[in-house]
């Protein structure tokens, strides 16, 4: 019989309904720049989890996974089998503009009359479709979002996240599975390359968010076949 793992040690187990919620926005928003945090460009925690995180705890807590320690939650996968289903981030992010004024919290307003103005003029001057900011594909109708602190990496528990929702996929049918990764993030997508995903089409603008020089940002969208492995 193996020993339990000790509070000291990182463990990967099912994400508990109520009780997990707070940890997993916390660290949504401490990692939602490219594993640091973001509130240089948007300091509303609330609106930031609730658009990236919010689904998947609340409207489909028994696909996601967490990383705990010492009782805290120190990072996450997220996932969803059906995207159709997935609550859309603009419908939560215009409820947020309506009921908490976010487009004009300080710290936060700038990206969110930036995100307006880029998708008005990027779509207008055809650098984007509206296909490329929704993306949608019935060969990979499952997605996921998986994050980690600082602390948590370089121990093969992203790597452990990623197989157990690609056995969960496997045992649903061999469900296929897409994510959307900043192209500019190089040790993201070496990582989902290393566990199996293949990028998919070139990256595209995504409106809003910059640099921290003020370039602009482009996602990548990668796919995998759970039975790939």
């Amino acid at each position: 019989m193996s020993a339990a793992p000790g509070r000291d040690e990182f463990v990967i187990r099912p994400y508990a309904a109520g009780a997990d919620r707070a940890g997993v926005r916390r660290v949504c928003h401490q990692t939602g720049y490219m594993g640091e945090p973001i509130d240089w460009q948007w300091r509303d925690a609330e609106s930031f989890a609730d658009i990236f995180s919010s689904y998947y705890t609340d409207g489909e807590p028994g696909s996601a996974f967490v990383v705990e320690r010492s009782g805290r939650v120190w990072g996450y996968l997220l996932g969803c089998t059906d995207s159709e289903r997935a609550w859309k981030p603009g419908a939560i992010a215009g409820r947020h503009l309506l009921r908490r004024g976010l487009a004009f919290r300080p710290g936060t307003a700038a990206v969110i009359w930036r995100t307006m103005g880029d998708t008005i003029v990027d779509v207008t001057r055809r650098r984007v479709s509206v296909r490329d900011l929704e993306f949608s594909d019935p060969r990979w109708p499952a997605h996921l979002h998986i994050n980690l602190l600082a602390e948590a990496r370089g121990q093969g528990l992203g790597r452990q996240l990623v197989q157990r929702w690609l056995e969960a996929l496997h045992v649903q049918g061999d469900i296929g599975c897409h994510l959307q990764t900043l192209a500019e993030n190089s040790s993201a997508l070496a990582f989902f390359e290393s566990v199996g995903f293949e990028r998919l089409g070139p990256p595209v603008l995504t409106p809003g968010l910059r640099t921290r020089s003020g370039g602009r940002l482009h996602l990548q969208v990668m796919t995998h076949h759970a039975h790939q492995r």
